[in-house]
């Protein structure tokens, strides 16, 4: 399988404040490691001989020149979340346009779960995976504050959007043409 990360390459030493930690002169830690008697630092910043190996696509940062030594994997980016969450990889990581879609796609990522869950027959429980039950049980007041809240936001909603539709259909029976 093709690895699609997305890879610029980017000169580290062109980023500002990139390898601050690189001068061991300069390392906090280096009284302690004397206490201690450790001679060989301990976070090395040489990569391990071995790589983690993996065949699953993996979003990469663009301020990274390859991939972490280790990382954790989990579901592959797929479907509208996944194109979502490429294209804002495409962008630094101290930029609105990388996180703000990130937020998106896991927005996006729940509806494409429970539409998944639907296809498959399943009724997902949203009640109890939202921990409703719970903070009922041990939180009752705001659970009751946080229904209450939602309920009148919705019945304003409701009657909001209903009454509109009447002035607009009194509006087009005015306008008609009587014979």
């Amino acid at each position: 399988m093709e690895n699609n990360v997305i890879n610029t390459p980017i000169d580290p030493k062109q980023i500002p404040g990139w390898g601050v930690d690189a001068d061991p002169k300069n390392d906090p830690t280096y009284p302690m490691r004397a206490r201690m008697n450790v001679s060989q630092d301990p976070d090395s910043k040489h990569r391990p001989a071995s790589l983690q190996s993996d065949n699953t696509e993996k979003l990469q940062s663009v301020e990274r020149p390859n991939i972490s030594a280790v990382y954790g994997t989990t579901v592959p980016p797929s479907g509208l979340s996944g194109m979502i969450r490429r294209a804002a990889f495409n962008y630094s990581e101290n930029r609105y346009r990388h996180w703000l879609p990130l937020v998106l796609a896991d927005r996006v990522n729940v509806v494409e779960g429970i539409i998944e869950d639907l296809a498959h027959g399943k009724v997902p429980n949203i009640f109890a995976e939202k921990g409703y039950p719970v903070e009922m049980k041990h939180n009752r007041t705001a659970f009751l504050t946080k229904m209450g809240i939602i309920g009148a936001v919705t019945a304003g909603a409701v009657v909001w959007l209903s009454s509109g539709n009447k002035k607009k259909k009194e509006v087009r029976r005015a306008a008609r043409p009587r014979y």
